[in-house]
């Protein structure tokens, strides 16, 4: 035999062990991740935690649903970017229907 061929079939045998060990991982890695989602969901059901958390950069990119439309204006609407996070999210959707009124205090001259 050539070494050819005796470097193709250790090859194609370490490359089956590879594999084996990879779907023998995976099956064993989904078999505690299953056996642990009872226990997660009690302790956020226990610690009332909220909705996960996408960035720990900015209050307004921690979570789209959680932030107001002007905080990332804050120092001035024209002020760059501070974030990396905020480049990744899109603006809200327009929506023309919104009007913002103005009401004077009771009792002032306005």
């Amino acid at each position: 035999m050539s070494y050819c061929r005796i470097f193709s079939c250790l090859l194609s045998v370490l490359a089956c062990a590879i594999g084996g060990f990879f779907f023998w991982a995976s099956a064993q890695v989904w078999g505690a991740e299953s056996d642990l989602l009872p226990a997660r969901r009690e302790m956020v059901r226990r610690l009332q935690l909220t909705d996960l958390a996408i960035w720990t950069e900015a209050r307004y990119a921690r979570h789209p649903s959680q932030a107001d439309l002007f905080t990332p204006f804050q120092e001035f609407p024209g002020a760059a970017e501070h974030f990396p996070s905020g480049s990744l999210l899109a603006p809200p959707p327009f929506n023309l229907t919104t009007r913002i009124q103005v009401h004077a205090k009771p009792g002032t001259n306005r």
